[in-house]
């Protein structure tokens, strides 16, 4: 096997070498990373090729969360909410265990929430822990729900509004620690059976790339293609049908809410199945989310949120608080594009989250659909089609999952870095920040340079750090990123 380490050199010396694969695959978020390791693990040769970053789309601007399908149970689809509960615990367990950990969620029993809806909420909690047990998820994973005291709900959620609470519901998911350190790490563990991962390589046909560094172009003749491009797949394939949603969050500091240590959940007033969550990050940030709203006319590359979408979100939010929330609490906003299969007239909330395979009367296979949690199973469904070899996958960890978590190094680099932590701190002084008061630590920019394949200081600051969730953090860390790419970049 080759290593896990992607590097400016590695990239240029297998764009050179480029000429045949048993799999192209198309598009670098967290579908097909997924597909590229499926296969390169099936011992397919494999190469990838995204025309921006590893997880420059959707697959950044998810909630943060592996989840077990509750909503979906909500609608009736009970499959699809087992399979997210099979997955949730692979990666959970075998996969990720280094990215995933267990998140408490509470749903307030006040004013704003009818007896009725209360019980609904908790037989949903149960069937879901039914569903938890169906997948082998053992209870020292996730807890069971129950119901909370009013005090017990406070000291978990300090901000939220005391008049006519009665307690909480509570609930076990699993929480991401960073969706775009997931795509990395999926696309590094490819890496390591040999799949070529190619950044700022654009497909302009299924054959036929372009390097957007260079500007040269080149073929590459390939026995199967797959298009992973997301809600971006009709470009390519023109025959698909999607109907992508936009999915908005702001964030908000911690001390706004009171520290909370277990997630909020809000519903929307006067509409059903359908709620506003603040899930608490580690890095003293919360997001708040979710719009879903149908996108009309052309995608944009990078979505970005409105003013009438953050306003939403913090009236809904503040609905269940005891002060209400400010424009000026917020300090950071962002916006991603759910590629969502077309289904009947109604609200894109009501979509299947669903994945589809489909060839194209090229040959070429396109995946739909489907969501961040399942993007295992969905590789799996495409590469079945194309190899006879059993998937390798279920149990395959990524790259940081298996061997001795080191104990004298920074918690957050554990958090983010699992058993390579003692790697990443070896790179320089493992308590520098990248900036005052920002969380991100320098040693972090010089490994997304040296094996995460950076390759602009707005990869770092994006998509290997994060720092660009929060607006100030990104400002005060930008001349620490371009001084660890100029040497590379000279």
């Amino acid at each position: 096997m080759s290593g896990p380490y992607l590097t400016r050199e590695r990239r240029a010396r297998e764009l050179e070498t480029l000429d045949e694969v048993d799999v192209l695959v198309i598009g670098g978020g967290v579908t097909g990373c997924g597909v590229a390791l499926d296969a390169a693990s099936r011992r397919l040769s494999v190469a990838l090729v995204e025309k921006d970053d590893l997880a420059h789309g959707t697959s950044r601007w998810s909630s943060k969360l592996v989840h077990g399908g509750l909503r979906y149970l909500a609608s009736g689809d009970v499959g699809l909410a087992l399979d997210s509960a099979r997955e949730r615990d692979v990666l959970l367990r075998r996969t990720a265990p280094h990215l995933v950990r267990p998140l408490p969620m509470l749903v307030p029993l006040g004013d704003d929430l009818s007896r009725t809806d209360g019980l609904l909420f908790d037989a949903g909690h149960r069937t879901a822990d039914v569903l938890r047990l169906m997948a082998g998820t053992p209870r020292a994973a996730l807890p069971r729900p129950r119901r909370l005291g009013v005090t017990e709900t406070v000291r978990l959620l300090p901000a939220v509004k005391r008049d006519g609470l009665r307690g909480a519901l509570l609930n076990w998911d699993g929480q991401l620690e960073d969706d775009a350190r997931l795509v990395v790490a999926l696309a590094r563990t490819a890496a390591s059976y040999g799949a070529r991962i190619l950044t700022r390589v654009t497909a302009t046909g299924p054959t036929t790339m372009r390097d957007e560094l260079t500007g040269q172009t080149l073929s590459i003749r390939a026995r199967h293609v797959v298009n992973a491009t997301g809600a971006w797949a009709d470009r390519l394939a023109p025959e698909t049908r999607l109907r992508p949603s936009k999915g908005v969050h702001v964030v908000l500091a911690s001390s706004t809410l009171g520290n909370p240590t277990a997630s909020l959940t809000v519903p929307v007033p006067g509409e059903r199945n359908r709620y506003v969550f603040a899930q608490p990050h580690p890095d003293g940030i919360v997001h708040v989310g979710l719009t879903d709203d149908p996108v009309l006319g052309p995608l944009p590359e990078v979505p970005r949120a409105n003013e009438d979408e953050i306003r939403f979100l913090l009236d809904t939010l503040s609905t269940g608080l005891q002060r209400p929330l400010s424009r000026s609490d917020v300090i950071g906003s962002f916006a991603g594009v759910r590629p969502l299969l077309a289904g009947v007239e109604g609200r894109t909330a009501d979509l299947s989250r669903r994945h589809a395979v489909v060839q194209g009367e090229d040959g070429m296979w396109t995946v739909l659909g489907g969501k961040l949690t399942t993007y295992r199973r969905m590789a799996q469904d495409v590469v079945d089609r194309i190899s006879e070899n059993p998937c390798r996958t279920r149990d395959l960890p990524l790259v940081g999952a298996t061997g001795p978590v080191p104990h004298d190094v920074p918690v957050r680099l554990v958090r983010r870095y699992g058993s390579e932590a003692r790697d990443v701190a070896a790179l320089g002084d493992p308590t520098e920040p990248v900036a005052p008061g920002v969380p991100v630590l320098k040693v972090e920019l010089e490994w997304g340079l040296r094996a995460e394949g950076a390759l602009t200081a707005e990869d770092l600051l994006e998509r290997r750090t994060r720092l660009s969730l929060v607006d100030a953090w990104q400002e005060a860390a930008r001349p620490a990123a371009e001084a660890v790419m100029a040497p590379a970049t000279a």
